[in-house]
């Protein structure tokens, strides 16, 4: 048996890996926000400073002026994340759902199959999906960062499928009894109960496209089309010496929608990841 002074040891162990960890993640952001906020002449400074002599609060402005079409960037972000997360979640949910609660000869090999090319590396296949999409024309636009996302992916079906596993299989039989298609199951049964899990697969899909900078690097030519991730690169480049507070405000403002997008769901990210296990 445990004695308290080994638990109390052990949980201030858990603490304190618990702190280290905190302050290291947190600690690249802070730098970012406080270089944001300094002058010039600070932001390169030895030994470094966390704290400016003068917040300069026109960092920002400044930033968005000289980014040229931010407002433009961040619609053309925005336009594509709200596609993706439509196209994800729909696609999602029903694959999710085949997979759970429908019986099928060989589901569970096509399951395995589905599962392995979440282990093929996207540089893999990079090349014959810019040649597919070249073929169709949509190199230059933004289909190209939309549409693959209304044929689901293998790891927001697997999230699902085990949510839908969770679900008891007796509220599917009553409804079968009382007439309900299969359809009318999923869409007026299975879909109300499971929007915690829906929330986290349009969050994850929300992240991913919001921060996507490889797919319009390779997808996009025009600079009118820009996302705010490849616009960001595009602004450090065009500078003749990088003015890292500009390019850290910026940066900053980028990162604002997701923090607060993430804050405001905090709880049912966490319910909806808390009851993802499910059965195997």
């Amino acid at each position: 048996m445990t004695s308290p002074t080994k638990q109390n040891a052990g949980r201030l162990l858990v603490f304190a890996i618990l702190i280290v960890a905190g302050v290291a993640f947190v600690a690249p952001l802070a730098w970012m926000v406080s270089t944001s906020l300094k002058p010039l002449n600070e932001t390169m400074s030895l030994p470094p400073r966390w704290i400016p002599s003068e917040i300069q609060w026109r960092n920002y402005p400044d930033a968005i002026r000289e980014m040229g079409n931010f407002w433009l960037y961040a619609g053309n972000t925005l336009l594509v994340c709200v596609l993706s997360v439509t196209g994800t979640v729909a696609s999602s949910a029903l694959a999710a759902y085949g997979f759970a609660r429908i019986e099928w000869k060989g589901r569970e090999k096509v399951f395995w199959i589905l599962l392995a090319t979440m282990m093929v590396p996207f540089p893999v296949v990079m090349v014959p999906i810019y040649g597919l999409f070249k073929d169709l024309g949509w190199i230059g636009s933004f289909k190209p960062l939309w549409v693959p996302a209304f044929f689901a992916s293998a790891f927001n079906i697997f999230l699902l499928r085990q949510f839908f596993l969770a679900l008891p299989k007796d509220i599917s039989e009553a409804a079968r009894i009382d007439g309900c298609s299969e359809f009318g199951i999923f869409f007026r049964i299975i879909l109300p109960l499971c929007k915690p899990a829906l929330l986290v697969v349009a969050l994850f899909q929300f992240l991913a496209s919001w921060n996507d900078f490889l797919g319009p690097l390779i997808f996009l030519t025009e600079q009118k089309d820009f996302t705010l991730a490849l616009a960001l690169q595009s602004f450090q480049s065009q500078q003749g010496g990088t003015s890292w507070h500009h390019l850290m405000a910026a940066s900053t403002l980028v990162l604002i929608p997701v923090l607060a997008l993430f804050f405001l769901t905090q709880k049912s990210f966490i319910e909806g990841i808390a009851t993802s296990g499910g059965k195997n």
